[in-house]
């Protein structure tokens, strides 16, 4: 029987894969035979989570990107265009939340850097990596947004606007790019427990009144994200395009 989970000799790109939910993805991707390339800001970061996929019997390679960072994302789709010659998955899971707080006290600079990386640094990626992608006529994009995309989070006023907007470019690539064969989804993660996370995780105040509304009645793990993504990535999801996949315990049920 086929296994229709098979990412063998795909080749996966993972923005934010230094650690946590990233990380999580791009191992598990490659345990399930992808060629994934490690990618965030700091190349000795994805270096070694690169070097941990290879020791366990993977395939994978670091490129240090900035996805706020135009030229660096010139130059992460033009290494996998002339080393790879193709793009089979993109996981656009690279975010920021540098401001924790009312949203009236927002001030522009953690406006900008939460726009620039999770609105900008997710559209550019996807026009990249699509193009690869069209080429070839087939590619999976995935969008890591956020619950709070529905439900904005207490205190991450811009954090949570940006997600809203990621779902709705998750909406416009896939309608525009279905006809070239890419489909294009996003997982919205509940809370899951990460660096990212560190801020939301440390109010116990948050944490009670998380977990007193999810069913399943505990944080999730980066691995919970991992099997969604692979779902989406592989042709599992061969039918499925502009959808939104919640992981979050049942916290929106």
């Amino acid at each position: 029987m086929t296994d229709t989970f098979d990412l063998t000799g795909r080749v996966a790109v993972v923005t934010g894969a230094s650690r946590g939910i990233g990380e999580a993805i791009a191992s598990t991707f490659a345990g399930r035979g992808a060629r994934v390339v490690v990618s965030s800001r700091k190349a000795d970061a994805c270096e070694q989570v690169a070097q941990r996929i290879v020791a366990a019997g993977g395939e994978a390679r670091a490129i240090a990107c900035h996805i706020g960072d135009m030229a660096a994302l010139d130059n992460l789709f033009a290494t996998v265009e002339r080393d790879y010659g193709r793009l089979d998955v993109l996981v656009n899971n690279a975010a920021t939340n540098p401001y924790y707080g009312h949203v009236l006290d927002t001030d522009l600079g953690a406006f900008q850097k939460t726009v620039d990386v999770n609105i900008r640094g997710y559209f550019f990626a996807s026009v990249l990596g699509g193009r690869l992608m069209r080429a070839k006529r087939s590619g999976s994009i995935i969008n890591v947004a956020s619950i709070n995309a529905i439900r904005p989070g207490p205190l991450q006023g811009i954090y949570s606007i940006t997600k809203g907007a990621v779902l709705n470019l998750t909406k416009v690539f896939a309608r525009e790019c279905g006809p070239d064969g890419i489909r294009v989804n996003a997982i919205l993660p509940g809370l899951i427990r990460t660096k990212f996370a560190g801020a939301l995780l440390s109010d116990a105040g948050q944490v009670d009144h998380y977990l007193g509304q999810t069913p399943l009645r505990r944080v999730g793990e980066p691995r919970d994200i991992a099997g969604a993504a692979v779902f989406l990535a592989s042709d599992a999801s061969a039918y499925v395009t502009g959808e939104f996949l919640v992981v979050d315990g049942g916290f929106l049920t």
